[in-house]
């Protein structure tokens, strides 16, 4: 080979190993590890994360909204007061793996050394924080811009009716979700604010917001299932903590992956700090640990399991039900100020993922049916496979699902629609042709009434109860990944959302 040829090839070489640099380089920018949290991710990092490939509805301008119903997750919290525990138990470990190394500090995190928890010393959490009551405050602003019709009645609480459960972070997020709903409507101090109410029931008798704390055959299940689901889990850290024994001069476990996994969702989320434990990480790493945890809420909160969502159809009924009065209120030309214009829930993960999952969202197109006939659905696919069930946008902090009722008195078909958004975006249905503008007889018959076929009181009775000690999904799993030898890693599945 001639010396210009060489050099020719030597130049292409380097050109190509600059490009391939240059993106892997770009990628890991891109990669955005508050996107990627599961539950605990944020409302502001995913809000406007939408599936680009859907075009919304273009809504006939002839069509008037007149009544909306919300389900909201409550914003952004603190760990609880178990989770605090945890955390500080994390502070002595990184003390001894830090004092393992010797004299040596080559290749262990700076961060390690000393490092206290930010929440060490608290006695108390799960509270609503700044940061959640900001998300829900700017949601009831964003929501009176986009529907000015709907909300310029003079408030009454039975024409915005305004209900949380009884736990005080979701009753804090419909106080903050008030007070930008109703910004500048009062009198009340320099925002000119007003006062409303929030109702809530009993935690023992709420089959709305709370329905999986009173479904027996639902807690029953959660149980038998939770040591299992924290089996699903060790393989994946196991390989994160043989993939950082690599990386760093220290003896990782899988419980101290947990733990720093945990620590990297809290810091990323509630302090927005991603290079101390979100740094220890890779991208990969981080898909992984997410997938898992997404697995954690599809067996115990989603489609794992039809009783998972099929509790939550009373709240599925009462959003039809507050349609059909706002129906009947248009068709007998009620005055405006005489019935009731919105209906706004607050509560959480466990409300607003059954509460998708009876939409069908979130499924892959070929399974809706399979949904309706209540079989049993496919795992969502490993990383880095896309999938459509990702707990960072069925359900971060302050996730919701709107659905607006319009009026379209022109339209042959049907003169009423129903429109769902999820976290203020519109969705397609699978119920109803993928369309998010659905005839409401038709989101009635195709949507709600493939789920009514069983009373609540009778499916969440312990007698409905079917043993679940040997299931598919755990076979499955043992199967894929056999379990190795190590301490096992403390399930978080206990902790509420």
């Amino acid at each position: 080979m001639s010396m210009a040829k060489s050099l020719v090839l030597i130049l292409i070489v380097f050109f190509l190993s600059i490009s391939s640099s240059s993106s892997s380089t770009a990628n890991q920018q891109t990669f955005d590890v508050r996107q990627h949290l599961s539950t605990v991710t944020s409302y502001g990092a995913v809000k406007d994360v939408a599936d680009n490939s859907f075009v919304a509805s273009k809504i006939p301008d002839e069509c008037t909204p007149i009544h909306i119903n919300l389900v909201a997750r409550h914003g952004t919290r603190s760990p609880t007061k178990k989770r605090i525990k945890e955390l500080d138990r994390l502070a002595t470990r990184l003390e001894a793996l830090v004092s393992e190394t010797g004299n040596s500090t080559g290749g262990v995190p700076g961060w390690f050394s000393g490092w206290k928890s930010p929440w060490k010393g608290k006695k108390k959490g799960g509270e609503l924080v700044i940061k959640g009551e900001e998300e829900l405050y700017q949601l009831g602003v964003r929501m009176r811009d986009r529907f000015p019709d709907l909300f310029k009645e003079e408030y009454h609480p039975d024409i915005y009716t305004m209900k949380s459960s009884q736990i005080p972070r979701a009753s804090a997020s419909a106080v903050a979700f008030g007070m930008g709903l109703f910004n500048g409507k009062g009198t009340l101090g320099t925002g000119k604010h007003r006062a409303f109410a929030v109702t809530s029931e009993s935690r023992a008798s709420d089959l709305l917001l709370r329905f999986h704390d009173i479904c027996q055959s639902y807690k029953n299940y959660r149980k038998s299932q939770e040591p299992s689901v924290g089996k699903l889990k060790e393989p994946i850290l196991d390989e994160v903590a043989s993939a950082m024994v690599k990386r760093y001069p220290m003896n990782f476990t899988r419980q101290d992956v947990a733990s720093l996994w945990f620590l990297c969702k809290q810091e990323a989320s509630l302090l927005d700090v991603t290079d101390q434990a979100c740094g220890l990480f890779t991208p990969t790493e981080v898909s992984l640990l997410e997938w898992a945890d997404d697995l954690e809420a599809y067996i115990l909160k989603g489609y794992g399991k039809s009783i998972n969502y099929r509790m939550g159809v009373p709240l599925l009924q009462d959003v039809v039900q507050s349609m059909e009065e706002a129906i009947k209120a248009k068709e007998e030309n009620h005055p405006p100020g005489t019935y009731e214009k919105a209906r706004l829930r607050f509560a959480h993960a466990e409300t607003v993922v059954p509460f998708s999952c009876l939409l069908g969202l979130f499924r892959e197109s070929d399974e809706y049916k399979r949904i309706q006939r209540e079989k049993a659905m496919d795992l969502p696919l490993k990383p880095p496979q896309k999938r459509s069930w990702r707990c960072s946008t069925v359900a971060p902090f302050a996730g919701n699902n709107m659905l607006t009722l319009y009026s379209c008195p022109s339209n042959k078909k049907s003169k009423y629609f129903v429109q769902v958004m999820h976290n203020e975006v519109p969705v397609p249905l699978p119920g109803c042709d993928n369309s998010d503008f659905c005839p409401f007889e038709d989101f009635k018959e195709r949507i709600v009434n493939p789920h009514l076929g069983q009373d609540y009181h009778s499916m969440c009775s312990v007698k409905a109860e079917v043993p679940e000690s040997n299931t598919f999904i755990s076979k499955l799993w043992k199967f894929l990944f056999p379990r190795k030898k190590n301490d096992a890693a403390e399930s978080d599945a206990g902790d509420e959302l």
